[in-house]
This record gives C-alpha cells, sequence and structure tokens, in this order.
C-alpha cells in the first residue's frame, strides 16, 4: 500500500492559501494562478523570459508558452511540456519549478549559466487547460480534455494518444468513453494541433524534446508503438556517448538502487509498451 488514506493525501492538495508575497513553488496552483504567473515571470525577468500565445483551447483557454533563455541568434533549443494529462498535478509543478530554478542560478551556478546562455528552452506549463481546470473545480482524477465527441454523450480525448504518429494504434482506445481515447483523428484536439504545429514550425531550433508526467520515476524514449528501437539507441544507453546520455546514465544511477530505474529505463520499450506517448514517437520522426 503506497497511500494509507487516499481522500485525505487528495484533500491536502488542495492548498487555497495565498502567499503574502510572490509565487508559491511549493504547492499546486490552479489554473489562474499559473496563467498570472506566467505574465508574472517574464515581466520580471526580460533579459531571461518571454511569453507567447501557441493557441486556444477546446474552452477557449490561452496557452501560453515561456521561451526561457538569453536572448541571441540561431540559439537551438529544448522544448518542454507540462500538464499533458489533467490529474498529474506534480507535472505543471515541476515546470514552475523548473522555471524558477533557471532565473534563480542563472549568473550564480555555472551549469545553468552556460545553459541559457547557449540553448532556449521552451516551456509549456500545462497543455490541458480545459482538464486541468476540471480537476479543480469538479473531478480531481480527470484524465483527457474536455471536448466533446460526436455521437457520444462521453467528454474529452486523450491528448497524449492524438499525436500522428501510430495513432490510434496499440495503447490506444477508439472508445470515446476511454480513458486512452485517440480522438476522432490524429490531431483533432485543439491542444494537440497548436502543439504539433509550434513543433513543426520550429525544426530547425528544436533539438531535443522532454515532456513531463507522473507516476513512477522512470525515463520513457521512443518508439512508443512498436518494439523498434530509436536509430540513436546505442547512443541513448552508453556510457561513453553524448554528454546528454552520460548526463541521463548519471542522473539514473543517482536514484535509489531499490527502484531499479536504471533496468527500466534500457528496457523501456518492452517494460511499457503498451500505454507509451505518441508525442515522444511524434519528434523524434519530426528528427527530434
Amino acid at each position: 500500500v503506497l497511500i494509507s488514506n487516499l481522500r485525505s493525501a487528495l484533500e491536502a492538495q488542495f492548498d487555497s492559501r495565498v502567499r503574502a508575497t510572490g509565487h508559491s513553488y511549493e504547492k499546486y496552483n490552479n489554473w489562474e494562478t499559473i496563467e498570472a504567473w506566467t505574465q508574472q515571470v517574464a515581466r520580471e525577468n526580460p533579459d531571461l523570459i518571454s511569453r507567447s500565445a501557441i493557441g486556444t483551447t477546446f474552452l477557449g483557454n490561452t496557452i501560453y508558452l515561456l521561451k526561457v533563455g538569453r536572448p541571441g541568434p540561431n540559439k537551438p533549443a529544448i522544448f518542454m511540456d507540462c500538464g499533458f494529462h489533467a490529474r498529474e498535478w506534480i507535472s505543471p509543478a515541476f515546470c514552475q519549478w523548473f522555471v524558477r530554478e533557471a532565473v534563480r542560478t542563472y549568473g550564480r551556478e555555472i551549469h545553468m549559466t552556460e545553459f541559457l546562455d547557449k540553448l532556449d528552452f521552451y516551456v509549456l506549463p500545462v497543455v490541458n487547460i480545459d482538464g486541468y481546470i476540471y480537476t479543480w473545480t469538479k473531478y480531481r482524477m480527470w484524465r483527457k480534455t474536455r471536448s466533446t465527441n460526436a455521437g457520444s454523450t462521453c467528454i474529452g480525448t486523450d491528448p497524449n494518444r492524438n499525436f500522428d504518429a501510430g495513432w490510434c494504434s496499440v495503447g490506444a482506445s477508439k472508445n470515446p468513453c476511454h480513458e486512452t481515447y485517440c480522438g476522432s483523428a490524429a490531431e483533432s484536439e485543439k491542444e494537440t494541433k497548436a502543439l504539433a504545429n509550434f513543433i513543426r514550425n520550429n525544426l530547425s531550433s528544436i533539438k531535443a524534446y522532454l515532456t513531463i508526467h507522473s507516476y513512477s520515476q522512470m525515463m520513457l524514449y521512443p518508439y512508443s508503438y512498436d518494439y523498434k528501437l530509436p536509430r540513436n539507441n546505442a547512443e541513448l544507453v552508453s556510457s561513453h556517448g553524448s554528454r546528454y546520455s552520460i548526463s541521463l546514465l548519471r542522473f539514473l544511477n543517482s536514484i535509489p538502487r531499490k527502484k531499479k530505474l536504471y533496468k527500466q529505463f534500457l528496457e523501456v520499450p518492452f517494460l511499457i509498451f503498451s500505454n507509451r506517448s505518441k508525442k515522444l514517437t511524434t519528434t523524434d520522426l519530426q528528427g527530434i
């Protein structure tokens, strides 16, 4: 038993207290608070952060994107999204924390300073805004978007299975009432379409794509709909590979060994094949 009293744990997450000053990075924030924070953090750090809108959700909420990094020409970029599945609150919390740490440590910590001088980070704090709002106002365990489905009274699509890569294949459902419903067509969801369009329009600069989820401490990588390993699999798992792969292996080795994360990283296409992310595969097929 991981949680002895789930109801109490869930109720404790709805912390509505407002801090006397500043944005709270140590509790879960509702969408209204996060939206205001995106504006505030960009306004307070104009030399590092800019905010833009890349689209709207089914219910008309604006999807905001933060660009984090020192201004410079032709900089490579890393794209990071959070909040795909509405109930995974730790995901948007991570994106907020990452931006905060980038601002806090720039000019003080050598690695972050080098990152932001040489790279841009595109940070999308909440993708599935409609669903996220619903978890705060109606049903804490909601997962999908809040779009309507023709011919069904069931609401929402799993945005993570709505990308145009192995669409509606293994690990996805064609039943609108199922939590893994893939949608009426690839990129049928406004949220998915907005994200995919941004990626396609910035392929020349985006060199890596990170998507933050819960539950379980695992590093996942393509492909999600096939046992085929990615073309750079050897580099990913090699201790003699790129700086990225070496850093990744160091991170995995820092986790308590009882978690067995190192093995799960190496064998992830086989361990959780049927419920993997389609967007990881989408970006890989786009050359990221």
